[in-house]
């Protein structure tokens, strides 16, 4: 995309702004809200990996100006989702197994930091916090074929996975946990969506969810890990029968 398609854009009025579901109401600007439109495109596989982000077609599609807008990609270029290039402008970021490999190695040194902090000072509303996520999660179904209840789990799943470390009373942690999950989830939901796995997925958040609440640190800590690396092997198995390197 050229800069004079950038300069071709013009500002949007406030009511126009306000038409497309965007308000500043002093704790989330315009460019949050389109940030986090743009991460769940991202995620959810509707932009692709690697392809090109035109500005003016985003504009126009969210109805906002370019001010905002380049707020919002700029939020997710610090998240890992986003790249920029001078005269070439923004991209999806690409994925690769490389990078796949470092997420999910990364994964595993901080989400069982976390996990292990949470259970040595989470009080008690933690522990209720994880059992009402994983009911929720397990009572939860997962169908293919119908794709609301697709979002609805994944949603519940970041809930829970966040729930389990949230008592570590470390908030930069916590950050960077969220971080690695969303670039997580992205390889997740666009290559394992219709796939069932090898595993008992439900049965696994269970016994970590049981484990620390009971706070048994080593078997609740060893069970997510091992999680988080069967996540990362399946994924990486599909990515190379994609063609992906």
């Amino acid at each position: 995309m050229s800069s004079a398609d950038d300069s071709a854009s013009a500002p949007m009025t406030d009511e126009e702004t306000a038409s497309a579901g965007f308000s500043d109401d002093g704790k989330n600007t315009i460019g949050s809200q389109l940030a986090s439109r743009l991460r769940e495109a991202i995620i959810s596989g509707e932009l692709e990996a690697g392809s090109k982000i035109n500005l003016d077609k985003a504009r126009r599609t969210f109805n906002v100006s370019l001010s905002p807008l380049r707020e919002g990609l700029a939020r997710l270029i610090s998240d890992g989702l986003v790249e920029f290039q001078d005269n070439r402008g923004y991209r999806v970021a690409p994925i690769s197994l490389a990078n796949l490999e470092e997420i999910t190695t990364l994964r595993e040194e901080l989400e069982v930091f976390a996990l292990r902090e949470s259970m040595r000072i989470g009080d008690v509303e933690w522990e209720s916090n994880i059992m009402r996520s994983l009911h929720r999660l397990n009572r939860t179904d997962r169908d293919a074929s119908r794709p609301e209840t697709l979002e609805q789990w994944e949603t519940l799943h970041r809930e829970f996975h966040l729930t389990l470390i949230s008592g570590c009373g470390k908030p930069l942690l916590l950050h960077f946990c969220g971080l690695l999950l969303n670039l997580n989830d992205r390889y997740r939901r666009v290559f394992l969506i219709r796939t069932s796995g090898d595993r008992n997925v439900g049965q696994e958040h269970s016994e970590i969810a049981q484990g620390a609440v009971a706070r048994d640190i080593e078997y609740a800590t060893e069970k997510l890990r091992q999680h988080i690396h069967r996540t990362g092997t399946n994924l990486r198995n599909h990515l190379a029968t994609k063609g992906i390197v």
